[in-house]
C-alpha cells in the first residue's frame, strides 16, 4: 500500500505518559468508546499488557476509517518467546529468525483482512515488521490494523475482537517457540546462515558468484518470484572446469559453479537460460527462504545490475570514458542532461555504480544500449572514430578489472567481439552450462579486423551532493511513499526506479527513501563529503538490525533495509539533485 508520512517525531504518536495498562483496561476502554467519534481512537495510543507477559502498543492510531491502518507493535519478552539462544545469538541468525517468525505471523493473520503483516517475498531481509532482540531473544511484530469504524463511529465490539482477542492469539501462535515447528525454524535459520557464509567466502576464493548444483533458477513468471513448477525444469549442474566445493556451517561440503573475478561472458541461443542465470545472480545479493530453489545461489554483496534507461536525469557525471567529443561540444567529463539517451544513461549508471563502491557489474545485452556495448569492424570502417562520440564497453571492460578491481558478468548472444576480452566464457545449452573458453579463444584469435578504440578505463570523479537538494518535505512535512516496486515519491518528486532491478518489493523501496532522509538528517551529506564517503557512514547506520532501528527513527512503518547501491541509484535519479565537484 502506498503511504506517506510526516517528519519522525512530529508524526509519531508516542506512548510516553500513558504508562503500561492491562488488557482488561483496553477491553473496558473499547467498550466505553463504542459508538464514539472515530478520532477518539487516538486516546488509546500507548502500551497495554497482554496475557503471558506480552505487550500490545498502539503506536499510531488511524485518522479516519479510510486512512492508512493504525500501527501496532506486539512485543513478547525473550523468556516468554522461548526461542533457544543458538537461534538468535548472531546478527544473521536474528535476521533469519525474524524472517521465519514474520512469515508465520503472516500465515496466521491471513484470514483476517484487518491485519496487514509485511512478510516480504522470497528474500530474507532486515525488515521493520519483525525484529529479534540481541540481548534476550525477545520478539517484536509490527503490523497495520484497520480499526473498525462504520459511519466514522468506533465499533468497540469489533475492535475488542481485533486487539484484545486476535492479537494475543497471533502472539501465542506466531511469536513464541513451538515444539511442532522446531525442525522448520532450525532449517530456516540454518539455510540463511549457510547462504550468508557462502557469500562471505567468495572474495577469498577469487569468485564473484556461486551457483550450487541442484539449484532451480526459473521463476513462475515475471510477476511471480516463486520457483517455477513442472516436469520440464532442469536443475543447475556446474561444468567440470568451473566446479568448486565450499564447506558451509550446516550443509557441509556444497558443490557448484564458481564464477571467477574478471570478465565472464554468458552466451548461448535464445531461450536457453542466459538471462535466467543472470537474474539468479541479481538476486544472489540476498539470502532466500528454504524452498526458493536459489538458497545457495549467491553473488557478492557489492554486485550491481546495470542497464540502459532512456529519459533519466544525469547530474555532473564524468562519462568521458564512454562519451566524448559530442557534436555540440558538451563537456563529458562533467556531463549533465535532463533526458539521457540509452547509451549515455548506461554510461552514467555504470560510472555511478563504481563511484558508490560496486565491484561486480551485471549486464544483459537485452536491456543494454547496443551502441555502448560494441562497434564492429564494418561500422568502424564506415564511420571514422573521430566522427563517433561513443567508445564501446568492449574496449574498457578489461581495464575495469585490471586497473580498478571491478569484475563484469555479461550476457551476450549477438556480439562475438566480447570473446576476445573475456577471461571465461560459459555457454547455456538447454539450461545446461558448459565452459567453452578454449573454443572461444580459438575463434577470437582469428582476425576480425576490429580495432580497439580505448586502452583503459580512467576511473570515476567523486561528487559531493548538496544536502539541500535532497528535500523530502511538502508543506513542512516529510513525504516518502513507495508506489509499488518501481516508483518512489520523495517530497514533491517521483523517482522512476524501474531500472534499479535489485529492489525486492515496495517496503524495500520505502527503505530507500528513509535511507535518503537519514543521509541528510544525520549530516552524512554535508556538502563536503563525497557521495561514497556519505554512503560509508550510512553503512555503519544500517549494519544488521541496527539498520531497522535507524530507519525507524525516521518513521515507524513497513520497510526493508536497503543496500548503499540502491540508495545511491535513487539519489542519482532525483531530479532536484545538485552536486559539487
Amino acid at each position: 500500500m502506498a503511504q506517506s508520512f510526516g517528519n519522525g517525531e512530529h508524526m509519531r504518536q508516542q506512548a510516553g505518559g500513558h504508562g503500561r495498562k492491562e488488557r482488561s483496561g483496553l477491553d473496558r476502554e473499547l467498550e466505553r468508546l463504542d459508538g464514539a467519534p472515530y478520532g477518539r481512537y487516538k486516546g488509546l495510543v500507548g502500551a497495554w499488557e497482554l496475557p503471558g507477559g506480552a505487550t500490545l502498543e498502539l503506536v499510531r492510531s488511524q485518522a479516519d476509517p479510510f486512512a492508512p491502518p493504525a500501527r501496532v507493535a506486539v512485543h513478547v519478552p525473550g523468556r516468554q518467546a522461548g526461542f533457544p539462544r543458538e537461534l538468535w545469538d548472531s546478527p544473521v541468525r536474528r535476521r533469519a529468525l525474524a524472517g521465519y517468525v514474520v512469515r508465520r505471523a503472516a500465515r496466521e493473520a491471513a484470514g483476517e483482512s484487518a491485519y496487514q503483516v509485511d512478510a516480504g517475498g522470497q528474500e530474507v531481509l532486515d525488515r521493520g515488521s519483525c525484529t529479534v532482540g540481541a540481548a534476550d531473544g525477545s520478539v517484536t511484530l509490527r503490523l497495520g490494523v484497520a480499526l473498525p469504524g462504520p459511519r466514522r463511529r468506533i465499533d468497540g465490539r469489533d475492535a475488542r475482537r481485533l486487539l484484545c482477542q486476535g492479537l494475543p492469539r497471533l502472539a501465542e501462535r506466531a511469536l513464541r517457540h513451538a515444539a511442532p515447528d522446531e525442525a522448520a525454524v532450525r532449517e530456516f535459520v540454518a539455510t540463511v546462515e549457510d547462504s550468508d557464509a557462502l557469500r562471505a567466502a567468495l572474495p577469498g576464493l577469487g569468485l564473484v558468484a556461486f551457483l550450487a548444483d541442484g539449484a532451480l533458477l526459473p521463476r513462475r513468471s515475471g510477476a511471480d518470484d516463486r520457483p517455477a513448477r513442472g516436469s520440464g525444469l532442469v536443475p543447475f549442474l556446474a561444468p567440470d572446469e568451473l566446479r568448486v566445493t565450499v564447506r558451509l556451517p550446516h550443509a557441509g561440503p556444497v558443490t557448484g559453479m564458481g564464477i571467477p573475478e574478471g570478465v565472464t561472458l554468458i552466451v548461448g541461443g535464445g531461450f536457453h537460460g542466459k538471462s535466467t542465470l543472470l537474474r539468479g545472480l541479481e538476486s544472489g545479493i540476498w539470502d532466500h527462504a528454504p524452498g526458493d530453489g536459489r538458497e545457495r545461489v549467491v553473488a557478492r554483496h557489492d554486485t550491481v545490475k546495470i542497464r540502459a534507461e532512456d529519459g533519466r536525469r544525469v547530474e555532473r557525471v564524468d562519462v568521458h570514458a564512454f562519451v566524448d567529443h559530442l557534436p555540440g561540444g558538451a563537456d563529458t567529463t562533467d556531463f549533465s542532461t535532463p533526458d539521457a539517451s540509452g547509451s549515455t544513461s548506461q554510461a552514467a549508471s555504470l560510472c555511478e555504480a563504481v563511484e558508490a563502491g560496486a565491484r561486480v557489474l551485471l549486464i544483459d545485452e537485452d536491456t543494454a544500449a547496443t551502441n555502448l556495448m560494441i562497434r564492429d569492424a564494418r561500422m568502424q570502417a564506415l564511420v571514422a572514430k573521430e566522427r563517433e562520440p561513443l567508445t564501446p564497453l568492449v574496449d574498457s571492460v578489461r581495464s575495469l578489472h585490471r586497473d580498478h578491481g571491478v569484475s563484469t558478468v555479461l550476457v551476450m548472444g549477438g556480439s562475438g567481439d566480447y570473446l576476445e576480452v573475456a577471461d571465461r566464457v560459459v555457454m547455456l545449452d538447454a539450461y545446461r552450462p558448459y565452459d567453452v573458453t578454449g573454443r572461444a579463444r580459438e575463434i577470437a584469435a582469428r582476425n576480425t579486423g576490429r580495432r580497439a578504440e580505448a586502452d583503459s578505463f580512467p576511473g570515476v570523479v567523486p561528487r559531493r551532493p548538496d544536502p539541500s537538494s535532497l528535500d523530502s518535505t511538502v508543506r513542512g512535512r516529510s513525504r516518502i511513499r513507495a508506489r509499488g516496486t518501481d516508483h518512489l515519491v520523495f517530497g514533491e518528486h517521483e523517482l522512476d526506479l524501474r531500472a534499479v532491478e535489485q529492489l525486492a518489493d515496495a517496503p524495500h523501496v520505502t527503505g530507500v527513501g528513509l535511507a535518503m532522509e537519514l543521509l541528510v538528517r544525520r549530516g552524512h551529506l554535508d556538502g563536503r563529503r563525497s557521495l561514497a564517503e556519505a554512503l560509508d557512514l550510512l553503512d555503519l547506520d544500517l549494519d544488521g538490525q541496527d539498520g531497522v532501528a535507524a530507519l525507524r527513527s525516521v518513521y515507524d512503518d513497513d520497510f526493508a533495509v536497503p543496500r548503499r547501491y540502491e540508495v545511491a541509484a535513487a539519489v542519482n535519479r532525483l531530479r532536484t539533485l545538485r552536486v559539487f565537484r
